[in-house]
């Protein structure tokens, strides 16, 4: 239940730079006649029977066996050893499970069958993260963990939340262990782009005593801390933009820049930006332009803004505890009580270098020489000899900490023979903080040359500085002199979170026909939830002063950057972001020294002084009851034919209230939704070995806590586009709804051995995309006015979603000596999805609906493990691959397209152990062993896709490890 911490970073500027993210307890196999369980009870695993990873995959079959839903299994293969290094990079073998985000040294991301909203329960409590509705599954720490089930179906005690999908984290207690167990395990991690090496280590402490009343009492107690110094590297080419061409009609300048809108009024628009397939993209495509008293149509090449690169490193801190009483007082009654700690830390620098290359102002005297285009097409593959370019550094500094709670205590009763009741009362609370400062440097470079694409998506850039005639060596980057110390950002927000709940669970055993259990319960859960933040900057100043004239240790140098994977500066100067903890207000006097005299600077509140105000509070109360039951029959000579049938009664009241952050006025509001969802699962045994499994079920997915706020949030123009960005919340937002379908087949052959397939599909209604609309509005920074592009969501898209998925385990029998032990686990998963998508005007108003993909639904993924036991070794080759997916859509503010794919993702990791005693245990791990990029392209309709539309390129590089873990 350890719950995860949100990463949170407020970005200083730009709206389209890419900082990375930075995110079954299987019993013993039966014979086919062994009864199934209850899909709501525990199945119970002896002490040491998993250990191996054959075992684990065995126990993991059999739990995917017994139950009546479509489940998806991961065993820990010892005590305190799990397959992978965190859940999210475990969970990426199970088919239909895709992930993603491997970004600050870790993979952070899980979508079960294309979708992301996944509900996290860990013992069957639902968890998430101060005020969000979810947690980071690699937050919680493996040594706690005894595996994790993956429910693709549903059944109607199951809460109904998450239309992905549950994933239910089992942790270890003290029953789990027949007596005293002892584990202490320790890793020493190599991050590769970091060059650094971080602990993690964990220890668990079991015991179990037999009470002179004949009861039972055991205690668990465990603690973890990890640590990891990551580093990622990107470079990016910026967003598409349209210029005039080399031979303008007057009085336009040859590659001048076309904005949007004449002067900067909306009223007169020439382009439109945001357009799901951006600008025409052919030769010689035009532009309506009014010159003079006429409009005629004017040519126009597209070509990017900006090039841009980010060295973002960071320190990532996760301190765990857990404790864990249960006692038995005698065979027909268990009480349980957990307390979980979870604590999260991550300080991050982001060390951004960035540079325009749209000026037109200083081009050479045959500027077309200077253009190259991609054949068939208007954009422009790169620029040489760009005069007078304006590029800045910003040093972004993050702090970001979560601390979270959860306490807990349940109650297991055999009423009788036949009844069986179970409770369970949990109380969490969660709070997240983090605080953005940022400092940026400036200046006028004499000239820059830039291909956008140098090869295989890779940008290149160089500038032309004069190194020979100027007083001090213009090209050397890393010279603090040459940089201006400009604009200041100064952000922080908060997250809360808390909650108290109710869950009883009733069983009872019936003799009525084909029904053979009623199953029964319900769930009381008062949520609350609230945010705050607070911003202040230098309101477009700077000091005036270089960054040579701070102390030396307010200049931070990176070294190495990119590897050599294109040719881009290897090193520069920044204001050092590690310097600014200690000299925020040293920092903030200086601003307001400064500008002491003007009267239209605001002066930054130092420390002592800031206030984060609240932007929402909400309460949110659920009620759900369930009623269920297990049905059984043969069909004589045919099989067995037994499944499960219930209902779902779904009650949720909120009361809101949202605060403006400009005018402070309260905005109050209350809501209910009510909903009966049923299920029904058939499985039909045609032989011991061979089921088939069918399924429906209803789920729903709540709005964010966010997306409720209608709060509107401004972001300035910062890259002189003529108008910013605005987004805000809906507090109308309904549910969304899904009715699921689900066929499959599976084949047991072997006791290790398995074949299966499913058939999907999902009718979603109510999906929320976001309206963009053109707004005027006064702010801080204009008090006079302002246009903004400004999204909200809505409730205004239907979808479909399609798949199948194939997957196999297979551990041969009776192979030769030296091959017994070796076994292969792969799946394969297809994915088709589409939704409607409202086309809106600049007022916003619907002028059309056109046909799109899901986010983050790949076409098609697989995985391939080869695994390999012998005696004392075990080893474990994985591969898994994912198509190319709509990641994102960037700001409404250029010419691409304005979805941004990622392009294909792939790793290779390693796991080797060897049982060096009976006891200890060595291991070796390593991830992304080819050392893959993440890349990402705005596709769209255009020609040429990720060659022509190339965008942001992250290097996340390799980890090693090696450790030991020892038990008694």
């Amino acid at each position: 239940m350890l719950v995860a911490a949100l990463t949170a970073g407020s970005s200083a500027v730009l709206a389209q730079t890419p900082a990375p993210a930075p995110s079954t307890t299987p019993a013993a196999t039966e014979t086919a006649k062994t009864p199934a369980p209850q899909p709501d009870e525990a199945i119970e695993l002896e002490e040491f029977v998993v250990s191996g990873i054959r075992e684990s995959l065995t126990k993991a079959l059999d739990v995917k066996r017994e139950n009546y839903q479509s489940v998806d299994s991961i065993v820990a293969e010892d005590i305190g050893k799990f397959p992978d290094n965190n859940v999210v990079e475990a969970l990426q073998r199970v088919s239909g499970v895709q992930v993603t985000n491997r970004f600050r040294g870790e993979v952070a991301a899980v979508t079960i069958r294309g979708l992301p909203d996944v509900t996290t329960t860990v013992n069957g409590r639902n968890v998430f993260t101060a005020a969000g509705r979810a947690v980071a599954l690699q937050d919680i720490p493996a040594a706690l963990l005894n595996r994790v089930d993956v429910y693709k179906t549903r059944s109607s005690d199951l809460i109904e939340s998450g239309i992905a999908g549950v994933i239910d984290v089992r942790t270890q207690r003290p029953f789990d262990f027949k007596d005293r167990k002892v584990v202490l395990s320790a890793r020493a991690i190599y991050q590769e782009q970091a060059d650094t090496i971080g602990p993690n280590v964990s220890a668990l402490v079991s015991d179990t005593w037999e009470l002179e009343n004949g009861g039972k009492f055991g205690a668990l107690f465990s603690l973890s801390y990890a640590n990891t110094e990551y580093r990622d590297q990107s470079v990016t080419a910026g967003a598409q933009l349209p210029f005039v061409t080399a031979t303008p009609p007057a009085p336009w300048t040859p590659y001048e820049r076309i904005f949007a809108t004449k002067g900067g009024v909306a009223e007169n628009p020439i382009w439109t930006p945001g357009l799901d397939d951006g600008l025409p993209t052919a030769p010689g495509s035009t532009l309506p332009m009014t010159i003079g008293e006429s409009t005629v149509q004017v040519p126009y090449v597209l070509s990017r803004d900006a090039i841009f690169a980010s060295d973002f490193t960071g320190d990532r801190t996760r301190p765990a505890a857990n404790l864990a009483l249960q006692w038995a007082p005698n065979e027909k009654s268990t009480y349980t009580f957990e307390a979980f700690y979870n604590g999260y830390r991550d300080d991050t620098f982001n060390d951004l270098h960035f540079a325009f290359v749209d000026w037109w102002g200083a081009l050479s005297a045959n500027p077309s020489a200077d253009i190259d285009l991609w054949e068939g097409t208007n954009i422009v593959k790169a620029r040489r000899n760009v005069g007078f370019p304006y590029g800045f550094m910003s040093g972004d500094y993050t702090e970001a900490k979560t601390d979270s709670y959860v306490y807990a205590l349940g109650g297991e009763w055999e009423i009788s023979d036949k009844f069986k009741l179970s409770a369970d009362l949990s109380m969490q609370d969660s709070e997240f903080e983090s605080q953005f400062f940022a400092v940026r440097t400036d200046r006028v470079h004499r000239m820059i040359s830039v291909d956008f694409n140098s090869g295989d998506g890779l940008p290149a850039f160089s500038y032309g500085d004069d190194a020979a005639t100027a007083d001090v060596d213009e090209s050397d980057l890393t010279n603090p002199a040459l940089w201006n110390v400009a604009q200041m950002w100064d952000n922080g927000n908060y997250d809360k979170g808390d909650a108290q709940s109710l869950k009883i669970d009733g069983d009872y055993e019936l003799d009525w026909g084909i029904f053979k259990s009623l199953g029964f319960g319900g769930l009381y859960d008062v949520r609350g939830a609230q945010s705050g933040n607070r911003t202040q900057w230098s309101q477009d100043r700077g000091l005036g002063r270089t960054l040579a004239t701070f102390d030396a240790a307010a200049t931070y140098i990176n070294e190495d950057f990119w590897d050599g994977l294109s040719d881009v500066p290897s090193s520069w100067a920044v204001f050092n972001g590690h310097y600014i903890p200690a000299h925020r207000d040293e920092i903030r006097s200086l601003y307001n020294t400064r500008y002491a005299t003007d009267p239209n600077y605001v002066p930054l509140l130092l420390s002592d002084a800031l206030v984060m105000r609240e932007t929402f509070d909400v309460e949110e109360t659920t009620t759900a009851l369930y009623l269920m039951t297990n049905f059984e029959t043969r069909l004589e000579g045919a099989g067995k034919i037994d499944g499960q049938i219930g209902v779902r009664y779904v009650d949720v009241s909120s009361d809101t209230v949202f605060t403006d952050q400009t005018t402070q006025a309260e905005t109050t509001g209350s809501a209910s939704n009510s909903k009966l969802l049923p299920s029904l699962t058939v499985r039909y045994n045609i032989t011991d070995d061979f089921r088939v499994r069918l399924s429906y079920c209803e789920t729903l997915r709540m709005p964010g806590f966010n997306d409720l706020n209608p709060t509107i949030t401004y972001v300035e123009d910062v890259t002189d586009i003529g108008y910013g960005t605005a987004s805000g919340g809906n507090a109308d937002l309904q549910p969304t709804e899904s009715r699921n379908y689900d066929l499959s087949l599976e084949y047991y052959f072997g006791k290790s051995s398995a074949v299966y397939g499913s058939l999907f599909k999902r009718d979603i209604d109510g999906l929320v995309v976001p309206f963009r609309r053109r707004v005027t509005a006064q702010t801080t920074a204009h008090p006079e006015g302002y246009d903004y592009i400004l999204s909200q969501p809505y409730n205004a898209s239907d979808g479909e979603l399609t798949g199948y998925e194939v997957g196999a385990i297979y551990f041969p029998e009776n192979l030769p000596d030296l091959l017994d032990g070796f076994g292969v686990q792969a799946s394969y998963t297809s994915l088709d999805s589409e939704q409607n998508i409202p086309l809106t005007d600049n007022a916003g108003n619907v002028t059309g609906q056109k046909r799109g993909p899901f986010f983050a639904v790949s076409d098609t993924s697989y995985n391939v493990t080869l695994a390999y036991e012998k005696k004392h070794w075990g080893a474990r080759l994985g591969y898994v691959w994912r198509s190319d997916f709509l990641n994102n859509n960037e700001a409404a503010l250029f010419a691409n397209p304005i979805g941004v794919y990622r392009r294909p993702e792939s790793s290779l990791d390693l796991q080797v152990s060897w049982q060096a005693m009976e006891n200890l245990v060595f291991t070796f791990d390593a991830t992304n062993l080819t050392d893959e990029l993440v890349a990402q392209s705005h596709y769209g309709n255009q020609s040429g896709n990720a060659k022509t539309n190339n965008f942001g390129n992250v290097l996340i590089g390799r980890t090693f490890s090696v450790g030991a873990r020892y038990s008694f």
